[in-house]
């Protein structure tokens, strides 16, 4: 492993930890002796992803992560969350054993575990990737959601 401040290539681990997904060392530079981190993650082989409209994509990880990121923005769900959900949707993809994926299949993992984790965000997602041409279908999977979750509704103001 170079050292990003001097480039030398000799290091040695100070300190080692596990994550759920990955695995985070602290090094430190046999020449300058100054300290950096890096994470090691799995290098997995991933299905390629079928489009709408039969376009063709390589796996993004981190476009998986961007997606679900932008349907949490403003919610309170760390960002350790995020990657754990992100995570799930990997195994459940990498279970199927499939050279090939439809990008819906996808979109309906990460729906499921929005769905679980936080209803807001569920929506924002939904909002995009479902089919909710108007406010009636956002009504329709707002009760939906309340029925699953079985919170009260809250009374309006307006």
């Amino acid at each position: 492993m170079k050292c990003p401040y001097c480039n030398h290539s000799r290091s040695y681990v100070v300190d080692t930890r596990k994550c759920a997904s990955h695995v985070r060392r602290r090094r430190e530079c046999q020449r300058c002796k100054r300290r950096f981190t890096t994470y090691e993650r799995a290098a997995l082989i991933y299905p390629t992803i079928v489009k709408q409209d039969s376009r063709q994509e390589p796996f993004d990880r981190d476009k998986l992560v961007r997606g679900i990121r932008k349907a949490c923005a403003g919610r309170p769900i760390a960002s350790d969350e995020i990657e754990e959900m992100a995570d799930w949707v990997i195994e459940r993809i990498q279970d199927m054993q499939t050279p090939e994926i439809a990008s819906h299949t996808i979109g309906e993992l990460v729906l499921h575990k929005l769905q679980d984790t936080d209803p807001v965000a569920y929506l924002l997602f939904a909002s995009v990737y479902l089919p909710l041409p108007d406010l009636y279908s956002v009504k329709i999977e707002i009760e939906r959601l309340q029925t699953r979750h079985k919170q009260p509704e809250k009374e309006t103001i307006w």
